[in-house]
């Protein structure tokens, strides 16, 4: 059995079988994205981002290193997947079209989305997103001229994804239930002896056995002077008395994650530890009371920048203290569409959701970390995971 007959069989009695959401959540998403190509004069959009494809589809796969995309007019939606793709696409997605291509010839993609694209005028790119392979787009502009393409289709789609429906707030609060749960199951091992391989374990059992699909990040665990490093993971090293354990963990339901950390002191936490701590609380509740329609990422993000002044030169920070979350897919939880951090003149409105990734790290000592999943009300910031903002020791881990 070729792709395309394994395609038309499951076809026969799985279409749409998996579909995420139901049908009048993707018309308007849909309804949105090309009210905003017609306002910017985009005929067609063509995305290549997984988590694109999943917002105006559904179409979802654990395999999104092979080039796939979907090309968005205003009668249709085509989707390009590889052929072991196919069968994802029929039991996950809501499209007019899919086109299929040999896995093993990447050849193949062009010629039917050459076609498909060429009659439309103005061609949408997210000319930013990793997923836009350079070999695709430079025969796709040779044959249909390279004046058709623009480069703001990225901006017009994160627009729209960045303000969640009440659907996607359902998603995340239960994200940020199982996140909760793995946390506190990790939590409850740390001590002395223990290993930081054995602490992400605990937690990725925790959160797959409360009902976490395939996470975007693995559970982060980091001790004692590596927590004074970002973005490294646990690495079976032994936690030591008094160190601090720092994790970050984001359960994913239906691809939405709402991240969280934490972090344990392994026995008695010393006082400067004590003061970092209350730092990224002071910090986020300063955000969090900035967070409100009509102020500007760039407001909130100097509002955090004037608390955390006095340590600013002797600690680390990356400084973004917030960013988008929704659906995604591996290598990152971080949707991208927009940024709390100083410069980012976009305005706040109801319903975007930003984490808050809060953590001081001294380099070569030690790092703390404290951050919860924050949506965005009239009244300000408030939590859907549920943080309580203190450093966690043996005796009070959840």
């Amino acid at each position: 059995m070729d792709y395309q007959a394994y395609r038309q069989a499951l076809a026969a009695t799985q279409q749409g079988s998996e579909l995420t959401f139901m049908p009048q959540e993707f018309t308007a998403r849909r309804r949105e994205v090309r009210r905003r190509m017609r306002q910017m004069g985009i005929d067609a959009l063509l995305l290549t981002d997984p988590a694109d494809l999943y917002y105006l589809t559904g179409y979802h796969s654990f395999e999104v290193s092979v080039h796939a995309c979907l090309v968005v007019t205003a009668e249709r939606l085509v989707l390009q997947v590889p052929s072991i793709e196919t069968g994802p696409a029929v039991v996950t997605a809501m499209v007019d079209e899919i086109l299929g291509y040999r896995w093993e010839s990447i050849d193949e993609v062009v010629e039917p989305l050459a076609e498909t694209l060429a009659p439309h005028g103005v061609i949408g790119l997210d000319a930013f997103n990793a997923g836009l392979r350079h070999g695709v787009i430079g025969e796709l502009q040779a044959r249909l001229g390279a004046a058709r393409f623009r480069n703001d289709g990225g901006e017009l789609l994160d627009g729209v994804r960045i303000v969640k429906s009440a659907a996607e707030l359902e998603c995340l609060r239960e994200s940020a239930r199982i996140t909760s749960l793995g946390l506190g199951a990790a939590e409850a091992i740390i001590e002395p002896g223990v290993t930081d391989n054995q602490v992400a374990a605990e937690g990725a059992r925790a959160m797959l056995a409360a009902g976490s699909e395939f996470m975007s990040l693995q559970p982060i665990v980091t001790s004692g002077h590596r927590s004074g490093t970002i973005h490294v993971n646990h690495k079976r090293r032994t936690i030591e008395q008094d160190e601090p354990v720092f994790l970050e963990f984001g359960a994913a339901f239906q691809r939405y994650t709402a991240p969280m950390m934490r972090t344990v002191v392994a026995g008695q936490p010393s006082r400067d530890m004590l003061a970092l701590g209350e730092l990224c609380r002071e910090i986020g509740e300063t955000l969090c009371t900035a967070m409100r329609p009509g102020n500007t990422f760039d407001e909130a993000a100097r509002a955090a920048e004037a608390v955390l002044a006095s340590q600013s030169e002797r600690a680390f920070f990356s400084g973004v203290f917030g960013y988008a979350v929704g659906a995604q897919f591996p290598p990152s939880w971080v949707e991208g569409t927009g940024f709390i951090a100083r410069g980012q003149v976009r305005a706040f409105e109801s319903d975007m959701v930003f984490h808050l990734p809060l953590c001081l790290r001294l380099p070569g000592e030690w790092g703390i970390g404290l951050s919860d999943t924050v949506r965005v009300t009239p009244e300000g910031g408030v939590a859907l995971t549920d943080n309580d903002w203190r450093l966690a020791t043996p005796d009070n881990a959840s």
